[in-house]
């Protein structure tokens, strides 16, 4: 479905909660020195996001964060409250990395290609987050990154459309959904779950480069497999 100009239709608007931040230090893990970004929090005022980051945001491996594909990084608070009551534990906003912390917004079923407009920024949503060991560094838990990936609760990279700014209190416009229907829960989905789904998320263009390899290389690898009617009774 595409949505008008102003807003997607039948899509209310949602609202950040907060704007979080953080740089790359050194924590220790494992009893070696790593670098990390994940410990972000929130700011005050207006943020500037442009290029492949908000302003005072940073990421510690370029090789495997940051970038276009993964310049803004959004979570809801609804999912942070439902993980609050699984852990037993209070969850601040940006205790999972997120840039963004979102309410009344649909992150998990967010459609690959949604458009967002937030302050003076557009954004579109490009794919789940896969959880690195930095995770579990986060929650003093090695165990739990593989935890946070079954509960298939993500959040959604999201790539910048527009340039411009971000404060807490704006609200989360979708002023576009496309017409496939693949969802950011649907890709977490196939991939931690189900593999045999994994060729219904290349129907989503505006995947994530990282995603679509992913599916394609299994694709191609069922396709060559041969057989049981090649392979014979034998």
């Amino acid at each position: 479905m595409t949505g008008s100009p102003g807003r997607a239709a039948g899509v209310a608007p949602g609202r950040v909660v907060s704007v979080n931040v953080g740089v790359p230090r050194p924590v220790s893990w494992q009893d070696r020195i790593v670098h990390t970004a994940i410990f972000k929090y929130p700011v005050d005022g207006r943020v500037p996001v442009r290029g492949v980051n908000l302003a005072g945001d940073d990421q510690a491996d370029r090789k495997v964060h940051g970038g276009p594909d993964k310049a803004v990084y959004a979570y809801a608070r609804e999912d942070l409250d439902w993980w609050a009551g699984v852990l037993k534990r209070r969850l601040h906003p940006g205790v999972f990395g997120e840039n963004l912390t979102v309410t009344a917004t649909a992150v998990t079923d967010a459609v690959i290609g949604e458009r967002w407009r937030i302050g003076t920024v557009e954004l579109e949503v490009c794919g789940p987050r896969r959880p690195c060991y930095k995770l579990g560094i986060r929650m003093g838990d090695d165990g739990y990154p593989r935890q946070f990936a079954a509960a298939c609760r993500p959040g959604a990279y999201l790539r910048i459309l527009v340039s411009g700014s971000v404060g807490a209190g704006d609200e989360v416009i979708v002023t576009h959904r496309p017409a496939h229907g693949v969802t950011v829960g649907a890709v977490a989905h196939a991939f931690y779950h189900d593999h045999t789904r994994a060729p219904e998320i290349l129907a989503a263009p505006e995947l994530a480069q990282t995603w679509r390899k992913w599916a394609q290389e299994l694709l191609d690898r069922d396709r060559a497999r041969p057989s049981r009617r090649d392979q014979g009774d034998a």
